[in-house]
């Protein structure tokens, strides 16, 4: 249902010297028969299609495939602006760079739970690529819009299989080898986000589970003088906020609805005696909380060029509700790391509704 709209995205690109080589990794549905159909004339456009080896495995077959000095990466459901191809190629002239993340946008924002997801990539996931990106300790190049130098994907051996998070393992690999890995902003891509929460969650268990497992296998580069801001920062950000925080924020706000009930009963009881005190000492510290998060939402909305700024409106219902979703996430993954289980990639059903937002 995506394909076709993809493969245009990168043939409308303004920049001349590439080719566009698509994967199908043993799909059940007319993918290779609609690239066949759409683009078999096209020399540009090259279809590789294999039996089901998992995404790493399929990743590197058009590894062995691509011909320039330079491979992007991208999902089937992502649309490219024109200007992506240009904006990620050319800053490889710069040798010290490994790799470069592009700007990932929510292009299906149709219903609240992809309304969120576009205010988590504007205010979380862009925000912190910009931050780490003068600092050099990026963690993550993601899949849908990252580009990477290729002599460097060669030397690791190409796309690791091993965990589920095979964009961030490749990121900690070649930054590890002293390279840069940057952020470019105008490298815009739309993408599709799941657009209920069960979807959600599922997608999100294996981003959580994935980071775990790049967390471990990369953990002789933490607190190591050798590779700077990375493992003194990005990699301790890592811990704190996206496996540490999200396990114990809902408790926070547990704690503040217990407290109003606490202040609620006290009252009712005890109304000659009851003290606004401790009630007042909460909500500040929430408000004050509350404040800091809006204005670091407004930063962050002023750095991204042309974005909708009533996104914001969402900001408040967001923090509190996503945060039960990442909890539930966040113990699943833990638990199944702790248990060692076999995680598999899965599978996220797309319905064509994303769209390059004007």
């Amino acid at each position: 249902m995506v394909i076709e709209g993809t493969i245009r995205s990168l043939l409308a690109s303004d920049y001349q010297n590439y080719e566009i080589i698509v994967v199908d990794d043993g799909s059940k549905d007319r993918t290779s028969e609609i690239v066949r159909e759409k683009f078999g004339n096209d020399d540009r456009v090259y279809l590789i299609t294999t039996t089901n080896i998992g995404k790493a495995a399929a990743l590197n077959l058009g590894l062995r495939h691509a011909r320039g000095g330079v491979v992007i990466a991208l999902d089937a459901d992502t649309l490219f602006v024109p200007q992506t191809i240009g904006a990620l190629a050319h800053r490889f002239y710069d040798s010290q760079l490994g790799a470069i993340a592009g700007n990932a946008k929510v292009g299906n924002r149709i219903n609240i739970v992809t309304r969120w997801q576009a205010l988590e990539y504007i205010t979380s996931q862009n925000m912190d690529r910009r931050a780490f990106a003068s600092l050099n300790c990026i963690t993550v190049v993601p899949g849908a819009v990252g580009a990477w130098r290729r002599d460097l994907l060669d030397q690791v051996g190409g796309f690791p299989a091993d965990t589920l998070a095979e964009d961030q393992d490749l990121t900690l690999q070649i930054r590890r080898l002293g390279f840069k890995i940057g952020y470019e902003e105008n490298a815009i891509a739309w993408t599709e986000a799941p657009d209920s929460l069960r979807t959600l969650a599922g997608q999100r268990f294996r981003w959580a589970y994935g980071t775990l497992q790049c967390m471990w296998k990369h953990r002789d580069a933490l607190f190591r003088p050798r590779y700077g801001a990375l493992g003194f920062i990005a990699m301790p950000n890592v811990w704190i906020f996206q496996i540490l925080f999200p396990l114990i924020s809902p408790v926070m706000d547990l704690i503040l609805v217990y407290t109003l009930i606490s202040a609620g009963l006290d009252r009712l009881q005890q109304p000659a005696e009851y003290t606004f005190t401790n009630l007042r000492q909460v909500l500040f510290y929430y408000a004050l909380f509350l404040a800091i998060d809006w204005t670091a939402a407004c930063f962050a909305f002023l750095l991204e060029k042309q974005e909708r700024w009533r996104l914001l409106w969402w900001l408040f219902l967001q923090r509190f509700c996503y945060r039960q979703v990442m909890y539930y996430v966040m113990i699943k993954s833990v638990a199944m790391a702790v248990r060692g289980a076999l995680v598999g990639w899965g599978k996220l059903e797309r319905k064509a509704t994303a769209e390059a937002q004007p």
